[in-house]
């Protein structure tokens, strides 16, 4: 089985573009629903988080995203601190929901993973697709989108490698600074491409 990257930028337009190869029947793991998983109550990793950041947990016992992304974001080690504790645990989910797919003979799939050039990911991936905007639009995505300061959006964006980067390391790049046609356009593009080599 292929192993397909799929990244971008924060306020890259990604999800948009991973729904799009989903409503075309690519088999797809999303980084961000599997980290939500990790991190449920009772899981050994909200424990730990608990332990390195008490204020992150809610009154239901549940994390509060917000708290812990005002932290985490503006302080690289924090960042780095919480990372330890959740991204081996994404790996293993990753591994085990890659392994059902390839038991139930798909030939593909796609990983939609913010971080995945950030985490040495790319690596494990047979090709990787990079979701591109220019930088100005991807911060005033954001300040739109989060409701966050130019300041807050700047550091928000400063956590990952630029988007130019990226592109450098893609094997593919949608470009999704035009329109949603536009952007359907290159996705279905790929899409065949990559069901006619699976």
């Amino acid at each position: 089985m292929r192993l397909i990257g799929l990244t971008g930028g924060i306020a890259s337009g990604k999800s948009t573009v991973s729904a799009m190869f989903q409503q075309l029947g690519a088999p797809l793991l999303d980084a961000d629903l599997i980290a939500r998983e990790v991190v449920e109550p009772g899981t050994p990793a909200l424990s730990e988080i608990a332990q390195r950041f008490p204020f992150a947990i809610d009154s239901g016992g549940r994390l509060d995203r917000k708290a812990l992304g005002e932290e985490v974001f503006s302080r690289p080690e924090e960042r780095a601190a919480l990372n330890a504790i959740i991204h081996p645990r994404i790996r293993d989910a990753f591994a085990e929901k890659t392994r059902a797919l390839a038991e139930g003979g798909a030939p593909l799939v796609i990983y939609d993973a913010a971080l995945l050039f950030e985490n040495g990911l790319d690596r494990t991936m047979d090709e990787v697709i990079v979701v591109y905007v220019p930088r100005a639009v991807q911060l005033q995505r954001l300040i739109a989108r989060d409701g966050l300061t130019l300041e807050q959006a700047e550091a928000r964006l400063a956590s990952q490698l630029p988007l130019e980067e990226k592109v450098k390391k893609a094997g593919r790049v949608v470009d999704n600074s035009g329109d949603r046609e536009a952007t359907r356009a290159q996705v279905e593009r790929i899409w065949q491409s990559l069901s006619a080599s699976a």
